[in-house]
């Protein structure tokens, strides 16, 4: 469809307009588009905080950080999703880890936001205190909203977002709602941009779609590494470290990145494992393994297979 000149003047009104109501500062960029320039656009989208000091969370792998330019923003979208609903812990546990990391990086008075929707407690279970604290999170400084549904939890994250007091928002849903969109994402990211506040979306069994988050990260769980002992010897299939298999979908990046992260609530930090060291020690039999059970007899159909049995060897 040919525009004429008027046409131009009320789609460049309207998209001012849209800009105010959204908090976007791109009048220089709509004079652009005026003028005949679409290459305005375009240096738009590569240079997205051109001007403005562009403050990123450094996760400490340097594959990673390189990807990321230098670390997740700290005031804009993120997305991290998983696949299936039986990885929904691994995500959590991945966004928790941010969040502390954050709250390592604010101010001792901020406090974190965690807004999960109803769905998703019913789901994969609300986050525990106790075991929040062993994570390495201050839960002193956190806040936690259980909206019914999908609307009342943007509502809070857009009011949050509004009053720049938090170290970080977290914003868990489920699946892929009609309600929550390309136009709410592009929301929450401008109103994280104008606050500088970082908000990530935990979409919990959720597929790829349009978004205006700046990455997107996969997450699901893998096997922890072996547990060194003060004998120098490596202790495995006990309980380790939590080891996250990470895979950025979204970014600026030509080719998409899969790693394994190991986080240590001790050390409160981030760590590259590398693969043949997370395969060797899944391959090593546990300590104090025993034999296998016998199947019982009798019973129809007879029994199930029983795996290896943890367990100390009896004392007589």
């Amino acid at each position: 469809m040919v525009q004429t000149p008027m046409t131009r003047e009320r789609l460049s009104a309207l998209r001012e307009e849209i800009a105010r109501l959204e908090n976007e500062n791109v009048p220089g960029l709509l004079k652009a588009a005026r003028k005949g320039a679409p290459a305005g656009f375009e240096q738009k989208i590569g240079n997205e905080d051109a001007g403005v000091s562009r403050q990123v969370l450094p996760l400490g792998i340097a594959a990673l950080d390189d990807i990321l330019q230098g670390g997740l923003p700290l005031g804009g979208l993120t997305e991290i999703r998983t696949a299936e609903t039986r990885d929904a812990g691994a995500a959590m546990g991945f966004v928790l880890a941010l969040a502390v990391l954050c709250q390592d990086r604010g101010q001792a008075v901020s406090p974190v936001l965690w807004i999960g929707q109803g769905m998703t407690a019913s789901e994969a279970g609300p986050p525990y205190g106790r075991g929040l604290q062993a994570y390495g999170l201050d839960t002193g400084r956190c806040i936690f909203s259980s909206p019914r549904t999908v609307a009342d939890a943007l509502w809070i994250a857009e009011a949050a977002l509004s009053v720049p007091v938090f170290t970080a928002i977290i914003l868990e849903i489920r699946g892929n709602p009609a309600q929550f969109g390309l136009n709410e994402s592009r929301r929450l990211h401008m109103r994280a941009r104008t606050g500088k506040v970082p908000i990530f979306l935990l979409r919990q069994a959720g597929e790829e779609e349009a978004s205006s988050a700046i990455f997107r990260f996969r997450v699901a769980p893998a096997p922890a590494a072996g547990r060194p002992l003060p004998d120098g010897s490596m202790l495995a299939g006990s309980i380790g470290n939590p080891v996250f298999r990470v895979a950025v979908e979204k970014s600026r990046a030509f080719a998409p990145l899969e790693l394994l992260m190991e986080w240590s609530s001790h050390a409160r930090r981030f760590r590259d494992l590398v693969p043949e060291t997370a395969a060797s020690a899944a391959k090593r039999q546990p300590a104090h393994s025993v034999a296998e059970l016998p199947a019982s007899a009798g019973g129809p159909g007879g029994a199930d297979e029983m795996g290896r049995v943890m367990a100390f060897q009896k004392a007589s």
